[in-house]
Order: structure tokens, then sequence, then C-alpha cells
């Protein structure tokens, strides 16, 4: 790996730890390198493209990327519940509010259907109560 290279992953491997704060600001201790530990076959050219050049903070910021996650996970219906519930609320975290995750699941009835748009705001609405619980 050249100098000028090994720069340049460096700075997309910090911009994907950035995003990935953003997503959830209890990744704060975040670091990528932990990922080989629990996946030691996965290649740097992975880690580079999924959190590097894919989350790189000059395309869409962290609530717009996850309201599109909350979209295609309603799209897949009850395959994706945990993954749909956690992006509620990193969403939420990034400063969407309950409206727009509304707004996004309705958006996707078109897509996946009625019933997914249904459980989808069923998962939504239990996120949003525990969130209402935390403030109290």
């Amino acid at each position: 790996m050249t100098e000028e290279f090994s720069k340049l992953f460096s700075a997309m491997m910090e911009q994907g730890a950035e995003m990935a704060r953003l997503f959830n600001p209890a990744l704060e201790s975040f670091n990528p390198v932990a990922f080989e530990k629990l996946i030691p076959t996965m290649s740097k050219d992975m880690m580079e493209m999924w959190f590097g050049k894919t989350f790189n903070r000059e395309g869409l910021d962290a609530r717009t990327r996850l309201l599109v996650t909350i979209a295609a996970l309603t799209v897949l219906g009850a395959q994706a519940d945990a993954q749909l519930r956690l992006a509620i609320r990193h969403a939420m975290e990034a400063g969407a509010s309950q409206r727009e995750i509304a707004e996004v699941i309705f958006q996707m009835s078109m897509f996946g259907g009625v019933p997914a748009m249904t459980r989808a705001l069923e998962i939504a609405r239990s996120v949003f109560d525990e969130k209402s619980g935390e403030n109290t």
C-alpha cells in the first residue's frame, strides 16, 4: 500500500467510525478494528466499502440514512422486526421525529403492503412508548 493510499484508507475508516457514532451515540468508542476480532475473515476492502465510501459525510446525513433504512425494513415485513426496532431508536437519536418516522412507514404501504406497514407502525409505537417512558 502506498503512503497516499494508506492516508486515504485511514480517512475513509475515520469517516466510517464517525458515521457509526452519528447513527448511535452509544457507539462513542466505536472501533472498526473490533470487527476483525469478531469476524477475522472480513476483508479490509469490505470494511472500507461499507463504512468508508458508502457511509460518507458528504452524502446523506445520519437522520436521512436511518429514515431510508426504516423504509427498506418496513417493506421487508415481519422478517426484520428487531432491525426495524433498532433503526427507529437510532433515527430518533439522530433527530427524526415520530411524525417523520410514521410518514416513512405509511409511504411504504404502497411497496410492502398494508400488513407490513401495520406491523412496522406497531413496532414504531412500542419504540415511541419506550422512549417516552425514558423521559419521565
